[in-house]
């Protein structure tokens, strides 16, 4: 009996070790979404969001971004299985350089710090209120390539494969 449980313990340890986030984006946040937090003042609230850059803005002292929120998964990654899935806007600010060439449109980005205010931004003829996060974190993901994987025999070439040769035949008769 305690050998079963000892396993069954063992095993929960190493999958949920596989769903973890990296060190910089563990620990207890709020859970309040950008929408919410333009809805009722979250001024000072700390929290772990994520998303898809629009823009990256470099200024003489900080980089500010301009995000698509997206819910993040158990490792703190956005979500991409649900891309229209959002949460509304947000900008996140940090002292220093972020080459926006690097941090480009479309990458996936996450963020840990506290909400320390709100702007008024215009998106298209509609003003649009965005929390700003004053970011301790910036977690940028790596990006994820779709690889096309092709059966045997196509990337080697057999002249004896075809619609009149099977496995048994090889050659003329």
């Amino acid at each position: 009996m305690n050998i079963r449980f000892a396993a069954l313990a063992a095993t929960v340890a190493l999958l949920s070790a596989c769903a973890t986030a990296p060190k910089p984006l563990q620990g207890a946040y709020t859970e309040v979404t950008p929408r919410d937090a333009v809805a009722t003042a979250q001024v000072g609230a700390p929290v772990r969001w994520g998303g898809r850059i629009i823009e990256t803005i470099p200024g003489q002292d900080n980089t500010c971004f301009q995000l698509v929120s997206r819910p993040l998964a158990g490792t703190g990654r956005p979500l991409s299985s649900a891309p229209d899935a959002t949460d509304g806007r947000f900008i996140a600010c940090r002292a220093g350089f972020y080459d926006p060439a690097v941090f480009a449109e479309g990458r996936e980005v996450t963020f840990v710090g506290r909400i320390d205010g709100y702007e008024n931004t215009r998106i298209g003829d509609y003003d649009y209120r965005l929390p700003r996060v004053a970011a301790d974190v910036v977690y940028l993901w790596p990006q994820v390539r779709e690889v096309e994987v092709r059966p045997y025999p196509y990337p080697y070439y057999d002249p004896f494969w075809g619609p009149y040769w099977g496995w048994g035949r090889r050659g003329w008769w």
